[in-house]
């Protein structure tokens, strides 16, 4: 088969999603991209980009596959009739119905009609966490209720119907020797601590560094890392971060190279998330798989990735806190050894199946399989 990758923001975990397809696809595989930057205009105009793109493609397409930030209905009425025979394919990294936005900002619902438009012109639609699915189809009926007349409020039920889960693949094998190295190595001095996610207000960095003042403030001993990306609107929480504990944080700032994040992740004892809201958190996954006891709130998507039986173990500290209060009183536990960490081995299975290695072969079935059905599928609608 050939298929097409549209990508209007490849950048991140887009970049590498359409990475990992492409090396491991069998399938042939075409890509339509545009720099992950300015991300309301890719949405708003870079189907007129994107559709230019598909103009250097010469060879027929067996499949069209659009992320979350394509403005769709605009891609096709663009590219007609070209694929007008083909399946299209929507795949929802995020939307903007549900990822929250800055206290002092309003939702601009021109984002989040683009995502219904899309999902609603799309033959299939794939989230990537089975929370994101439901809090996005849950987000719907009080979009359409904004509007005047004509909701079509019947449209709901279309789109759930053609929806799915598909979690994304990741690239763990790349973290393998870091993994090794942890194995190897001896205890920290300190137990410590790793932040490797955005420097933004939706992760909460703000909840996190409260928990971490409260644990030094009771006289737990830890180090902390303090990775992700820092070009955003929290920097100055970790800047205060930097003069509190400056001798005590083993890194500080975003990490280019791989095998160096990598190698910061294996001298990791522990990996807390405050996120207000997480569709699929890849950052938490890599740490996990490289051995990094996770702490992470119990009412986003993370109890469908990890196992019931690691959950609350009996013989082992839990993964999962409620709330602040909660996430305080069990990392304290963690610390001081009340609470024991999920052995190294064990960490690794929660999310070995996600490894591009093992999980491209769904995804090539399911390409396969869309391609045998939307005959029937087409002729059905």
């Amino acid at each position: 088969m050939n298929i097409l990758l549209v990508e209007p923001f490849l950048g991140g975990s887009h970049r590498a999603f359409i990475e990992g397809l492409r090396q491991h696809s069998r399938h042939r595989i075409f890509t339509a991209t545009m720099r992950g930057s300015h991300w309301k205009w890719r949405m708003s105009g870079g189907a007129v980009t994107l559709a230019e793109k598909t103009d250097e493609i010469k060879e027929d397409i067996d499949l069209v596959f659009a992320s979350s930030m394509t403005n769709l209905p605009a891609f096709i009425a663009l590219t007609n009739p070209r694929f007008a025979s083909v399946p299209i394919v929507l795949y929802m990294h995020e939307n903007q119905l549900t990822q929250p936005v800055p206290e002092a900002e309003e939702r601009d619902i021109t984002y989040c009609y683009i995502n219904y438009l899309s999902v609603l012109a799309a033959d299939y639609v794939f989230f990537n966490s089975d929370f994101h699915k439901k809090s996005f189809l849950d987000a719907l009926p009080g979009l359409l209720a904004r509007f005047p007349d004509y909701q079509q409020s019947e449209s709901i039920g279309k789109i759930a119907s053609k929806s799915d889960l598909l979690y994304p693949g990741l690239d763990l094998k790349v973290f393998d020797d870091a993994v090794h190295k942890k194995k190897l190595r001896e205890s920290n001095s300190r137990p410590v601590i790793i932040w490797n996610q955005r420097w933004s207000f939706d992760k909460d960095p703000e909840k996190f560094f409260r928990v971490i003042d409260k644990l030094d403030d009771a006289e737990c001993a830890f180090d902390l890392i303090l990775a992700g990306d820092h070009h955003h609107d929290q920097a100055e929480l970790f800047e205060q971060a930097w003069k509190r504990y400056g001798s005590r944080i083993l890194h500080y700032g975003f990490v280019e190279n791989t095998q160096q994040y990598a190698n910061l992740l294996q001298k990791g004892d522990f990996v807390i998330s405050t996120s207000q809201h997480e569709f699929f958190c890849t950052a938490i996954m890599e740490a996990v798989y490289c051995g990094c006891h996770p702490m992470l709130p119990r009412n986003l998507t993370y109890p469908e990735l990890i196992p019931k039986t690691l959950q609350e173990p009996l013989l082992h500290g839990p993964v999962f806190f409620d709330d602040e209060t909660d996430l305080f009183r069990k990392m304290k536990k963690l610390l001081d050894g009340t609470y024991k960490r999920l052995p190294l081995t064990t960490l690794q299975s929660v999310n070995r199946d996600l490894d591009w290695s093992r999980i491209i072969t769904k995804y090539d079935d399911i390409f396969e399989g869309i391609r045998k059905d939307f005959p029937r599928r087409r002729q059905e609608g």
